[in-house]
């Protein structure tokens, strides 16, 4: 049974990513006082009831949103599992207003990977914007970008990591190849020889890798990924969140006192950044207690000209969410080039933000 304590604390990035705001969903967390399974006063009862209750007002999207959290942080039992099956099918909802969205399944021999996507046409290949997040969020949560892309002259995937939501491929050490095989199924539809990820904290990890070992993807953007430290510093693991290790031991079938035993091998040498050959940019939360400070430390030694953002805050940057997705998307079109009057607009709006205005980016 999770820890409440904790799921309160952590569900705050997620919830502000999506738009609630504080004042709606502090009463609601005040009401959750336990873990079990659905019932009264659960988790996943306080969080599915709102979304039930938007839901049956309409509100297809927020109502979604309510479903992710009640989910949140990953399925373990019957009730998880119901609102999962409602996030994915209100957002199904939702985004039939929206034909630009579109479903696509990619089936592989180890399992199915589930993702939504725009702007792929076989006439008119467009290079093509990946977007995956962690170990604790759906595609759902983010797939609402996929409508900004098309104006940025992108098409888009937006999916889960191996193990998360509707992704049946098992959490191992070659979960890198999800990428390639992506690209593969969207090579005739998506210039996938153009090809750029927004990989958020764990699937960072991933597209780092990925990018070693395929030319296809020419730029890496990521916020809290674990590199190196996370994976072999033991004491760092030692104060690890325990809903992020019990998190892991899920995702990769083993147990919380094993886990980090099991990814130890995973991490990514110091060598082997140094062959990235193509621009990467970085979000880290000076205060964050998840990832070690030498991940971002050792990104910034040995990858070549990398572009690192630093927050005053703990993982996931809640307070600065608005700067955070606006200096993404400006780093993937500085890395594709071009739409220069998107860059300004979004540079001026990320000045804005972070300075008050007037300086730059």
């Amino acid at each position: 049974m999770n820890d409440i304590a904790e799921l309160k604390n952590f569900v705050v990035a997620h919830t502000r990513s999506q738009g609630l705001p504080p004042e709606h969903y502090d009463p609601l967390l005040s009401r959750i006082r336990h873990d079990e399974d659905g019932t009264p006063g659960s988790w996943v009862r306080e969080w599915s009831a709102e979304g039930a209750r938007l839901e049956a007002g309409g509100r297809l999207l927020e109502a979604s949103v309510h479903y992710n959290m009640a989910r949140f942080p990953f399925v373990d039992g019957p009730a998880r599992r119901e609102a999962l099956e409602r996030c994915v099918a209100a957002f199904d909802g939702w985004r039939s207003a929206f034909p630009a969205i579109e479903r696509l399944d990619v089936d592989l021999p180890e399992g199915q990977i589930r993702c939504w996507t725009s702007g792929l046409d076989a006439s008119e290949p467009r290079p093509l914007l990946v977007m995956t997040g962690g170990i604790v969020s759906v595609k759902e949560q983010w797939a609402p970008v996929l409508l900004q892309l098309g104006e940025l002259g992108f098409a888009g995937v937006v999916t889960e990591m191996p193990g998360v939501g509707e992704n049946s491929l098992p959490y191992r050490a070659d979960s890198w190849r999800m990428y390639p095989a992506l690209l593969d199924a969207v090579g005739d539809r998506a210039d996938t020889a153009r090809t750029f990820t927004l990989a958020l904290s764990f699937s960072g990890h991933l597209a780092l890798r990925a990018a070693l070992h395929d030319d296809r993807i020419r730029g890496v953007v990521g916020a809290g990924a674990p590199v190196h430290d996370f994976f072999t510093d033991t004491e760092w693991q030692r104060s690890v969140p325990r809903v992020t290790t019990e998190t892991l031991a899920h995702l990769t079938g083993s147990a919380p006192g094993e886990v980090y035993g099991l990814v130890k091998d995973w991490a990514l040498a110091p060598e082997e950044l140094d062959e990235l050959r193509i621009p990467v940019a970085h979000v880290t939360s000076l205060r964050d207690e998840i990832i070690p400070p030498g991940d971002a430390a050792l990104l910034r030694e040995r990858v070549r000209g990398v572009r690192l953002l630093a927050h005053d805050d703990v993982h996931g940057s809640p307070r600065f969410f608005a700067q955070t997705r606006l200096w993404t998307l400006l780093s993937v079109l500085r890395m594709r080039g071009g739409h220069g009057d998107q860059r300004i607009a979004l540079t001026r709006e990320f000045a804005r933000l972070r300075y008050g205005g007037g300086a730059r980016a």
